[in-house]
C-alpha cells in the first residue's frame, strides 16, 4: 500500500494563514472543489468556443481562490491567463488554459484527498 503523494498545488497552510481556523478553510475547501468542479469543464467550453469573456470571469473568480489555497507556481499561472484573457487573442488564451488545465485538475483531487472526499466525486 502507498502512502498518499503529498500536494503539489494545495497549500492548507497558506489557507491557514488567511483564514485563521481550521473549520473555515474545511469550508472554503468544499467551496473551493464544488468551484473546480463546476467551473473547469465551463472554462474549457467557454474557449471552445471562442466565448473569451464567459471564460475571463471565471478565471477572476479561480484567480481570488489561488492565493489563499495555491502554491505561488500555480498562483501566477492562474493570473497570467486570467490577465491573457482580458484582451488576448482567443487561440492564444486557449493554448495558455490548456496549459493549466491538468495543474487544476490535479489541485480539484488534491483538496477531494484532503477532505477525504471520493476520488472523482
Amino acid at each position: 500500500m502507498h502512502a498518499p503523494l503529498a500536494p503539489q498545488y494545495l497549500s492548507v497552510e497558506r489557507a491557514m494563514e488567511f483564514i485563521g481556523d481550521a473549520d473555515g478553510v474545511n469550508t472554503l475547501l468544499h467551496t473551493l472543489h464544488q468551484t473546480l468542479g463546476d467551473d473547469l469543464p465551463r472554462i474549457a467550453t467557454h474557449l471552445e468556443a471562442g466565448d473569451i469573456p464567459s471564460a475571463n470571469f471565471l478565471l477572476h473568480q479561480l484567480k481570488g481562490f489561488a492565493p489563499v489555497f495555491c502554491v505561488d507556481s500555480l498562483v501566477d499561472a492562474v493570473v497570467q491567463v486570467e490577465q491573457l484573457s482580458k484582451q488576448g487573442a482567443p487561440a492564444d488564451v486557449k493554448a495558455a488554459y490548456s496549459k493549466i488545465a491538468p495543474q487544476l485538475a490535479q489541485l480539484r483531487a488534491e483538496v477531494a484527498r484532503h477532505l477525504g472526499l471520493p476520488s472523482g466525486a
